[in-house]
């Protein structure tokens, strides 16, 4: 007798209306959901997807709002100003039901730009351990973007992701700059604040602009272009050798491969060299080394500081670092940016003599330990000094990298659009506040362009917000790199010029931050400052402070009076100043051809007089011009430094 089938086909017809069932449902996107900050006094949208033709009913305030699904598939829904508050929670139904729980109405900023307005404040714990702990500002969200990139099409949605209050715990992951921006806001307000952090390190400006902010720059629009052709993108994205490049061999690493590990504590040194730690080996007798360098120490630990957990700081490596206590590995690093801090467990720092080993793979530049960052072991209440005399050996010589046929390997996240694509397209449905911006270190390289891209990427995405001229704030590029002590050109201050120009926008306003820099970290800890003066642009520019100085001194104009050049500032507040008082510093002054000296000067009202004996018949002044202007001290009695400037360009 045959066995009956109809049950496996009623099972695959259940199977087939449960898939209907599930593409027809009701989806939200990444940023509407728990914890969400919506934008008070504006039409807010309330956006996702759901069946053709589907019925969508919206329940939020008190109000109810009804939309039917396109033929894409897609709904929106527009819900009316709203004041300030909450928590209040959303009801959405159509084939499904969803409730969203603890929405506040408030300001929304979108923040965005490279690693400085990613780095986190778990970044800088150390620096602000009681901003840390006071963190319990529930009101305060944060809403992260993972990183996504895609030159190819745009995205409709984020990548996964949700929104975080502010409290000691959460506070970790929020964006140092921005939180600190959020927090001051909030305190003067009284206002719920959401924070949209949509940042990737080491990215340039045109990642983030839009195709249609590019066409006035025919070269990336032809770039654009490109990356629509499958065949072209098949053909970029292949790694490719350089042509007749012969493979090297590679020798194993001498610390790992030998009858002893180089980090086990009864591995006895045999030739090993000096080394004084911090320093870079390029500066210490090792020439043009690429590869894995080993470092040891002995060090003598009191009976007071074992029994208990450590914590060991190794400031900051280049580049990748793993690092071991009596030969137990304790932590390790694949870049140079983070810090080393590394949790020692109770029991494994000893009486007496201790090793320290620390492993440094290093494939470009100069490979070491940062100076002027901390280097010790700490229980607390005692503390070893781990700086000074170390010894060193070559364990792995790598060859140099020659790269790939065609340049470097291609990177979408570095490539025009690459980022808008994936991390501003999908959120541009969102009601915002504003705009924070905190980049330009990518594009210090070609510096002058700058001062096209960052007003294209303002105008780019104020026409796909469309919520008018929305208020843009942004940072200029603190200090960073070695001081020069003679004028000097620099691509860093050309970038700073740029960014200064762009004032000229409507609707912006920038935080000077040369003062809040460190010359051996591009990623400084001090965020606090640059929040805070980005809130102070904020309340001036968003929030309609007219009495509030939110800006240092910013170069206006100047006149050549015999051979002395007088400037005018604007944004003077209650006057000029020298900070920490003194002469000014940091002014040149150059003649027709060109050669800047150091000049005096001196400060009358609010304008400021440079001279030189050594040129007679000045054209130009710079002030803060370098890489790092250590020492600049043009203030306003506020404590707002200058911003650099030129008059060249006049």
């Amino acid at each position: 007798m045959r066995v009956p089938v109809r049950y496996p086909i009623a099972f695959f017809i259940v199977f087939l209306f449960l898939i209907q069932l599930s593409n027809a449902a009701v989806r939200l996107p990444q940023l509407v959901g728990d914890n969400m900050v919506l934008q008070r006094d504006a039409n807010v949208n309330i956006w996702g997807w759901a069946a053709v033709g589907e019925k969508v009913a919206v329940k939020f305030n008190g109000k109810s709002y009804h939309a039917v699904t396109g033929a894409d598939g897609k709904w929106l829904i527009v819900l009316k100003p709203m004041k300030a508050g909450g928590p209040y929670t959303m009801d959405i139904s159509g084939s499904n039901n969803i409730s969203i729980k603890n929405i506040l109405i408030g300001d929304v900023w979108f923040c965005s730009g490279q690693s400085n307005m990613v780095l986190p404040m778990e970044r800088v714990k150390e620096k602000y351990p009681d901003e840390i702990a006071s963190a319990n500002y529930p009101e305060i969200r944060n809403f992260f973007v993972p990183t996504l990139a895609d030159v190819t099409k745009l995205h409709d949605d984020l990548p996964p992701g949700k929104w975080v209050p502010a409290s000691p715990e959460n506070v970790m992951g929020f964006g140092a700059a921005s939180y600190f921006f959020a927090k001051q806001i909030y305190l003067k307000y009284h206002i719920p604040i959401g924070l949209i952090n949509s940042s990737v390190g080491g990215t340039p400006v045109e990642a983030w602009i839009s195709e249609d902010g590019f066409k006035q720059f025919p070269q990336n629009e032809a770039m654009i272009k490109n990356y629509k052709d499958t065949a072209y993108m098949k053909n970029l994205t292949a790694r490719r050798p350089v042509t007749g490049e012969k493979i090297p061999v590679i020798e194993p690493d001498k610390g790992v491969s030998g009858a002893k590990m180089w980090y086990d504590p009864t591995y006895v040194p045999q030739g090993w060299h000096k080394f004084w730690l911090p320093g870079y080996w390029a500066d210490q007798g090792v020439k043009g080394l690429n590869g894995t360098v080993w470092f040891r120490k002995e060090i003598e630990v009191p009976a007071s500081m074992t029994g208990k957990p450590a914590k060991l700081f190794m400031g900051r490596i280049v580049d990748a670092d793993q690092t071991y206590v009596n030969g137990v590995l304790v932590g390790g690093v694949t870049y140079q940016y983070p810090p080393r801090r590394y949790e020692l467990p109770s029991g494994l720092l000893k009486p007496g003599k201790n090793i320290v080993v620390v492993k440094i793979v290093n494939t470009a530049g100069k490979g070491g330990f940062v100076p002027d960052k901390p280097y010790f072991i700490t229980t607390g209440d005692e503390k070893i000094d781990l700086r000074g005399d170390w010894l060193y050996q070559v364990g792995q010589v790598l060859p140099p990298f020659r790269g790939f046929g065609g340049g470097a390997p291609f990177s979408a996240q570095n490539s025009p659009t690459g980022l808008y694509n994936t991390m501003v397209a999908p959120a541009i449905n969102y009601t915002i506040k504003g705009m924070i911006w905190y980049q330009g270190e990518a594009n210090s390289g070609k510096p002058k362009e700058y001062a096209q891209l960052l007003p294209a990427l303002i105008t780019d995405w104020r026409n796909k917000w469309k919520q008018g001229d929305l208020p843009f704030l942004y940072a200029q590029l603190p200090g960073f790199m070695e001081v020069n002590y003679s004028p000097s050109e620099s691509d860093w201050a050309e970038l700073r010029e740029s960014q200064l120009k762009t004032l000229s926008v409507q609707n912006t306003a920038m935080a000077v931050a040369i003062d809040a820099g460190e010359w051996n970290d591009i990623h400084p800890l001090d965020k606090k400052d640059v929040g805070d003066r980005l809130a102070l642009a904020g309340e001036h520019l968003a929030y309609g402070d007219k009495n509030v100085v939110y800006s240092g001194p910013i170069y206006q104009s100047y006149k050549t009076e015999g051979n002395k050049i007088i400037l005018t500032f604007t944004n003077t507040g209650s006057g000029l100043m020298v900070k920490g008082g003194g002469d000014l510093y940091y002014f040149a002054i150059a003649g027709a051809d060109k050669r800047y000296v150091w000049a005096k000067a001196t400060i009358e009202g609010d304008k400021v007089i440079v001279w030189s004996d050594e040129v007679p018949n000045p054209v130009s002044v710079r002030y803060a011009w370098a890489d790092n202007p250590e020492g600049a001290n043009l203030y306003n009695k506020e404590g707002l430094p200058a911003s650099p400037f030129t008059t060249d360009n006049q």
